[in-house]
């Protein structure tokens, strides 16, 4: 869909009149560079900026590069079958044996078994009713002096009326499926027939991350130790207040962290200056301070693309000749993690490319064009954190990782406009962490915010977070 064009800025005519040659030509300036100030806005898209692809109009979105396929949606014919293979017989809560009683030809009677008879399986859900226990707590008077002692609740029973599965089920609804407290609430009460109310999950979701904070702590403690970290940071808001979603990938656990600054301050509170590591990230120059940093080519191929935007040609055949260098390390790369080359060949592969990017970067400083001295001055000053993907195993060339663990929270705070205490922001980093760090393990997050909530109500040290190998 086209833009639509904006008014040339004009000076009104009663102002052009009082005006002498000199401010006049001052004002015409200004005016200009506005209007390329505005062009340039209206052009990023986040095909060449950071923009989240939310931003831009399906229909504004550009054609697909690849043709489209004549073949129909869905299977296609002599594709494999795949269906949900029956349970057991003995596992199943009830069966019923269904025998024909007469020839569907001659009518004659008929008896017996089938060996193999063809099975049928209906699942169901069961009526949901919840388990309550009742603890009656007597009171019982001393006979000798009179005074009346009461008997104490079990290790482990909460003093309130959720138990350890409740309070982890409602708090696994507001963080892991993003519902808010309110049809948290509705969803307990008319599908579960527990009876809650909003503020009823906020007491929960409190009581969740007691439980869940040693093992977040854990992983924070941890995260200096890893070799290589994905890193990236995304606006939210606390209250009325502006806050930034960090989050810091390793291998198998991920740390995120709400914080109400997007400086640097951030970087060496979480990675401290025990880190030895690399981190993959963008351009961002909070991360400058890691020391061994590898940006993001994915970044890099929006800046690119950027640069093809743009009116000057100049740029464009530049931004045209760094692409072609993008698209020569992606595909040098995926040929490494596919299993098909060695490292040592991607390194003699890489090597070529590496010299064309930095001949392109010269070119771009060389040409005194102020578009694309600062950029290429950056990058060729910086060059090394262009290719530690090659020298160091387990580093990658993009942050994909990083990027791809926000977007669970992106969405969330698309749909409940952040948090609204410094409680909220400490459930949703407890919880976002203990989440994506369950999902790298390979292991169940429920359960293990389960175990962690009876650890808390009985006293007990909590479920470690962090891998067991």
């Amino acid at each position: 869909m086209p833009s639509k064009q904006s008014k040339p800025l004009a000076i009104p005519p009663e102002l052009d009149a009082e005006m002498t040659p000199a401010v006049r030509l001052f004002v015409l300036s200004l005016l200009q560079r506005i209007e390329d100030l505005e062009r340039q806005l209206a052009e990023k898209t986040p095909q060449n900026s950071s923009k989240p692809p939310s931003t831009q109009h399906p229909h504004a979105k550009p054609p697909p590069q690849r043709r489209k396929s004549k073949r129909k949606r869905g299977g296609q014919p002599g594709h494999k079958k795949h269906e949900r293979p029956l349970k057991p017989t003995d596992e199943c809560d009830e069966v019923y044996a269904l025998r024909p009683c007469q020839c569907r030809r001659c009518g004659h009677a008929l008896c017996g078994d089938d060996p193999a008879p063809l099975r049928h399986q209906v699942w169901e859900l069961p009526e949901i009713r919840p388990v309550v226990t009742e603890y009656q707590r007597h009171r019982l008077t001393c006979s000798e002096c009179g005074e009346q002692t009461c008997a104490e609740l079990p290790p482990g029973v909460p003093a309130g009326q959720s138990g350890p599965r409740l309070i982890a089920f409602t708090a696994m609804l507001m963080a892991h499926f993003r519902q808010s407290k309110r049809r948290t609430a509705q969803f307990l009460s008319t599908l579960l027939n527990c009876p809650c109310s909003p503020s009823l999950t906020v007491k929960l979701q409190q009581i969740a991350t007691a439980a869940a904070r040693p093992g977040y702590e854990e992983v924070v403690r941890k995260l200096p130790g890893q070799t290589a970290v994905n890193a990236d940071e995304t606006p939210m808001k606390e209250a009325h207040r502006k806050t930034w979603l960090w989050t810091f990938v390793a291998k198998r656990m991920t740390v995120f962290a709400v914080r109400q600054t997007r400086e640097a301050t951030a970087v060496d509170e979480l990675l401290t200056d025990q880190f030895t590591g690399v981190v993959m990230c963008d351009r961002a120059k909070m991360y400058w301070r890691v020391g061994r940093l590898q940006w993001c080519w994915e970044h890099l191929k929006r800046d690119f693309q950027a640069l093809i935007d743009r009116g000057d040609n100049q740029a464009r055949r530049l931004g045209y000749d760094l692409r072609r260098c993008v698209r020569d390390v992606f595909r040098h790369w995926a040929a490494y993690r596919d299993g098909d080359i060695s490292r040592a060949a991607l390194q003699r592969r890489i090597a070529p490319v590496r010299r064309a990017v930095e001949g392109y970067l010269h070119r771009g400083i060389a040409s005194e064009n102020k578009s694309l001295v600062g950029m290429c001055h950056e990058l060729y000053g910086h060059r090394e954190w262009l290719w530690e993907f090659v020298r160091t195993e387990g580093v990658e060339p993009t942050n994909n990782a990083g990027e791809r663990a926000l977007r669970h929270a992106v969405i969330w705070r698309k749909l409940s406009f952040g948090t609204q205490s410094a409680q909220g922001s400490r459930f949703v980093e407890t919880m976002l962490t203990l989440i994506e760090t369950c999902r790298q393990q390979g292991r169940l997050a429920f359960e293990h915010l389960v175990q962690s909530v009876q650890a808390h109500l009985s006293g007990q040290i909590a479920p470690s977070l962090l891998p067991s190998t």
